[in-house]
């Protein structure tokens, strides 16, 4: 099979050769640490090891058009201070840099919302398709193409509370909710509009993918109440306008513990949770599908942190976790992106077990560099430092 093929036969609990071998990528140190542990300088990481073609998404821009100039407003050495496409102002680091800080919003009342954003988010307007959009659709309407091809379908609130900040937002749901419904039927609008479009060309979708992140270690940022009543129908909008061109694997980027919101979203039309962070409140892809059966397709579910603990604890979660992959609707992948402190041994490890396991007996990766080789649990220890 193709890696479409495979990808269409897992989300679709169809027969098929083995599990498509994915991951959610890696921060940029720890392929720097990682270069100190044998792994070569200028690769792929994604050829280098053996991954499946995953996340290709047609360059649909359903965002803020056009969106703020990005431009640097001071330089602090390890950090710098910037003003990003989304009109944020923030402190963002060079180096071991995750999560920026941010200092302030151009979107802070109704006043800022109609004159700097509201009118960024006509679908109708401005280049939401790009210029060389035929000669793309010519590249990837072929039937018999042998990748995943995803659209982008955009964020209902992840978005906006990038916007104006999270207590901004929290507030606002309680101080003007016309407001925050306003705004999210705006963006839902948008979304709508200019997917019309796209999904019009010859092109087949494999699926959709959303963005959230609205959700953290003790679960969502947005009562499950507020949610139903405001994003919910709007999900049905986009969800329906997608099935309507065939695209019914539509897939919701959220981090954090999303038990709450997880229902909600399957009314909605979205049926496919990734990454399923494991996190401190130890979500189990095993145990959601137990809950909430085969309407429920998942993508991650392998959690980071095992991954930087031993080879056995890596060996045992896969196999742990071979028989829902081999039941389908389950693409098992790190519930996030590789962080340094995975000794890149421990992570070839894990993808020869994947291959061995998932991969119903890939052959082993040719990876094992001398360094690498000659690692020994001392050398494993070094390596294992929290992030946080």
């Amino acid at each position: 099979m193709n890696a479409r093929e495979r990808f269409n036969a897992v989300m679709h609990y169809q027969p098929r050769d083995r599990s498509p071998i994915m991951d959610f990528g890696f921060w940029d140190e720890t392929l720097v640490v990682w270069q100190e542990q044998g792994l070569p300088k200028g690769i792929d990481a994604d050829r280098y090891f053996g991954m499946d073609p995953q996340w290709i998404t047609a360059p649909v821009n359903v965002h803020l058009q056009p969106g703020f100039e990005w431009r640097v407003l001071e330089d602090r050495g390890d950090t710098q201070i910037v003003v990003d496409n989304e009109g944020v102002t923030k402190e963002q680091g060079k180096f071991l840099g995750s999560i920026p800080r941010h200092i302030s919003h151009t979107l802070v009342d109704r006043s800022t919302w109609q004159n700097e954003f509201k009118w960024r988010l006509d679908g109708s307007a401005g280049p939401r398709l790009p210029q060389n959009w035929a000669d793309y659709v010519a590249r990837h309407s072929d039937t018999n193409r042998t990748y995943p091809l995803g659209v982008n379908a955009g964020s209902l609130y992840g978005w906006i509370r990038n916007w104006m900040g999270l207590e901004a937002v929290s507030m606002l749901v309680f101080d003007d909710r016309a407001l925050f419904d306003e705004m999210v039927e705006t963006v839902a609008d948008c979304i709508v509009e200019t997917l019309s479009r796209a999904l019009a060309s010859n092109i087949q979708f494999d699926y959709a993918l959303m963005w959230e992140d609205m959700c953290y270690r003790a679960g969502p940022l947005l009562s499950p109440r507020v949610f139903g009543e405001t994003l919910v129908p709007h999900y049905r909008r986009i969800t329906g306008l997608l099935k309507q061109h065939g695209v019914d694997v539509v897939v919701i980027d959220c981090d954090g513990d999303i038990t709450r919101l997880l229902p909600l979203w399957l009314e909605g039309g979205v049926n496919t949770m990734f990454p399923l962070e494991a996190g401190v409140w130890n979500a189990d892809p095993v145990a959601y599908r137990e809950k909430w059966g085969k309407d429920l397709l998942m993508i991650g579910g392998v959690g980071k942190r095992m991954l930087a603990s031993s080879h056995d604890a890596i060996t045992a979660e896969v196999e742990r976790l071979a028989p829902l992959v081999e039941a389908g609707g389950y693409i098992p992948t790190p519930d996030h992106r590789v962080p340094p402190d995975v000794p890149l041994a421990n992570y070839i490890h894990y993808l020869n077990e994947a291959r061995r396991v998932w991969g119903r007996g890939l052959p082993n990766l040719e990876l094992m560099q001398t360094e690498v080789q000659a690692c020994t649990q001392d050398d494993v220890d070094k390596f294992s430092w929290h992030l946080g």
